[in-house]
């Protein structure tokens, strides 16, 4: 392979657009930037200037690992999400960008709490990397959260993160079954559960299948377990007029509003993904509306 910036760049992208894939032009500038240390205005203004051989060998590595398939972001380990650099492991789920309509969504809620209180106690449920909670702590100082997983591996990540992003004061975990080992009384709980139903698993993107940790993805024969197990578990975790958000797949409302209603919750408010589909419900106890 070329050891100039330039001719990296030329490489990389060529390889990836052979392979078929259709962000080969971004997917490069990542790439080649992570791993050669450079800039975007370094491609332009220096396109000639030689990389040294250890940090060529690890972009050739890391190009064959995504002609193999491996996601980009698998493969430089971190993912940054609402502006915070998250760190991934084989037992968490890569964040992606629609997670983000649930902590819009919750952002109002927490903050009139606080505006009430003085504080929001969070609790995130299968906190994976933590996203939801520590995106959540970045714009409420007031704010404290309690990340809940059944992965030792995702916690020890998702406090990682909490740290590196100077959050850890104000962010704890728990091992914990879902909800089945958490006490005490939050104002909001999150979460972005798994609720892909079990048969259709196969029939997800390998880039998903295979990289993606199952039991984060694998919401039961319904796609509902998760949900079930929140709405059940709700009353008991949450203040008197306690909040509670969720993140749904496209076409899952109608079933989850149906299922938090026969537990005594309401629909306050629900928010649409970038790309128009049902991404995000906020529901609220009965008697507090």
């Amino acid at each position: 392979m070329t050891r100039t910036l330039g001719g990296l760049l030329d490489k990389v992208r060529r390889s990836l657009t052979e392979a078929g894939f259709a962000d080969a032009g971004l997917e490069t500038r990542i790439l080649v930037e992570h791993f050669t240390g450079t800039e975007r205005k370094d491609a332009i203004t220096s396109p000639d200037q030689v990389i040294d051989d250890a940090k060529v060998n690890a972009l050739e590595q890391a190009l064959a690992r995504r002609l193999a398939g491996e996601p980009v972001y698998r493969i430089l380990g971190e993912r940054e999400f609402y502006g915070l650099p998250l760190r991934l492991s084989s037992e968490t789920l890569e964040p992606r960008p629609d997670t983000e309509t649930l902590v819009e969504l919750a952002l109002p809620v927490a903050r009139r709490f606080i505006s009430q209180t003085g504080t929001c106690r969070i609790l995130d449920l299968g906190t994976g990397t933590g996203a939801i909670a520590l995106a959540l702590l970045s714009m409420l100082p007031e704010a404290v959260a309690l990340g809940v997983d059944i992965s030792a591996d995702a916690l020890a990540m998702a406090k990682n993160n909490a740290d590196m992003n100077g959050y850890g004061a104000r962010f704890s975990t728990l091992k914990s079954d879902w909800t089945a080992e958490v006490e005490g009384k939050f104002h909001l709980i999150v979460s972005n559960p798994p609720y892909i139903p079990t048969s259709d698993l196969e029939t997800l993107d390998r880039s998903v299948r295979v990289y993606d940790p199952r039991r984060a993805l694998d919401g039961g024969q319904d796609g509902l377990t998760f949900y079930r197990l929140t709405a059940e578990n709700g009353r008991r975790l949450l203040v008197d007029n306690g909040a509670l958000a969720v993140e749904i797949g496209f076409s899952q409302k109608k079933d989850v509003v149906e299922l938090f209603n026969q537990h005594g919750f309401e629909l306050a408010e629900s928010a649409c993904d970038l790309g128009g589909r049902d991404r995000a419900l906020l529901f609220v106890l009965a008697e507090a509306t």
